[in-house]
């Protein structure tokens, strides 16, 4: 199964892909930690571009590791989805590996994304600022599939509880 993490910066999509990956035996895919592996630091540029073809490359190991393991669990992780066509792009890949598919939709409030987003967490992507937040927020297409959307103010226990019941769920 393919399983779309979306939204916007600091809304917990790492760390509830983590948490499942880790309570479901599944893999998580992280689109900031295929660039670092794929780009020599320098190389790192944060444009649609690189994104796309990184986000290739992401879908490409979905593919190998479900070809191993169909019934495997793969979480894609680092990008907020935010365009139609990135969300497309996957369904498309999913139909082709005849894997299920399904998308959680992250939320939190503004403030709580902010601060969030202002902890020394070392995360990967150096553009990662409420900037960005504020700027992916502008753009941010609404998500017209099947999802379950899962607010990240509540309790850790309770998010992994519905995005696992989410991910039981007849589609």
């Amino acid at each position: 199964m393919i399983i779309l993490l979306a939204g916007l910066p600091g809304t917990g999509k790492t760390t509830l892909a983590r948490n499942l990956a880790s309570r479901t035996g599944g893999v998580v895919l992280n689109k900031d930690e295929m660039r670092a592996a794929l780009f020599a630091p320098k190389a790192i540029a944060y444009t649609t571009e690189q994104d796309d073809l990184v986000m290739t490359r992401v879908l490409e190991t979905a593919t190998s590791l479900l070809h191993e393991q169909p019934d495997r669990m793969i979480f894609l992780d680092g990008r907020p989805f935010a365009r139609r066509y990135q969300i497309d792009q996957v369904l498309q890949a999913a139909a082709a590996m005849k894997q299920p598919w399904r998308i959680l939709l992250l939320t939190c409030s503004e403030e709580t994304a902010r601060k969030r987003l202002q902890e020394p967490a070392g995360h990967l992507a150096a553009n990662r600022s409420f900037e960005l937040y504020q700027r992916v927020k502008a753009g941010f297409e609404a998500i017209t599939q099947p999802h379950t959307v899962i607010d990240t103010e509540r309790a850790e226990e309770a998010c992994l509880q519905q995005a696992i019941a989410a991910l039981q769920a007849k589609q």
